[in-house]
């Protein structure tokens, strides 16, 4: 039960990877929170520590995944798994200095910052709204696997002129990404989506 430095430790971002806690006794252990982008979705990591009893408590999508009431070592590590691909994450405890402790996320043995920004390189994302229902669509540009919704979908390739196309369905609409050469040394290749011949705008997310 404890204070945290960050005002909303329930809105963290990459950015605030890393959160200080001051040993205060108020209501509740939970002491950091973080949102992991994976091809199948963003996931909420949550975790509680308890200084007095060595309790610690991950939640991953509000389900826990880790539970230990009582340990008599304040610091140290938790790992576990998250999402349909299994990615490993750990959680670090390490004190820095009386009864203050920090705790910080590692995805795939990276930083929680430095394992976004890569991900961002390989992959493209897009948000959109089908027939009324929002999508979230991930092109992971290695395997050129597509991903909606948190499900893998059936597509097919195709070679064509200016490039290649990944073909697949939304419902009734038809979608592809386009991949395509941009005589550019920096960024050689650029993926679009187009839905029913659409452009959609990608996400910055």
């Amino acid at each position: 039960m404890h204070l945290l430095l960050s005002r909303h430790p329930a809105h963290c971002c990459c950015c605030l990877e890393k959160l200080l806690l001051v040993s205060v006794m108020l209501s509740g252990d939970l002491v950091a929170a973080w949102d992991l982008d994976l091809s199948d979705g963003v996931h909420r990591i949550q975790f509680s520590h308890g200084t007095t009893t060595g309790k610690r408590l991950v939640c991953v999508n509000g389900q826990e995944v880790i539970r230990k009431d009582w340990m008599f070592k304040l610091v140290g590590k938790e790992t576990f798994v998250v999402g349909s691909s299994k990615t490993k994450a750990t959680i670090k405890i390490e004190a820095v200095g009386g009864f203050a402790y920090e705790y910080s996320l590692e995805v795939d043995g990276k930083s929680l910052q430095r394992f976004t920004h890569d991900r961002a390189q390989t992959t493209s994302t897009w948000l959109l709204n089908v027939d009324g229902q929002d999508c979230r669509v991930v092109l992971e540009k290695d395997t050129m696997d597509v991903w909606c919704n948190g499900q893998k979908m059936e597509t097919t390739g195709e070679f064509v002129e200016d490039g290649t196309e990944t073909l697949f369905s939304l419902g009734e609409h038809e979608c592809c990404i386009k991949a395509m050469s941009t005589g550019k040394k920096k960024k050689a290749i650029v993926h679009l989506l187009l839905l029913d011949g659409e452009k959609v705008p990608a996400s910055t997310q």
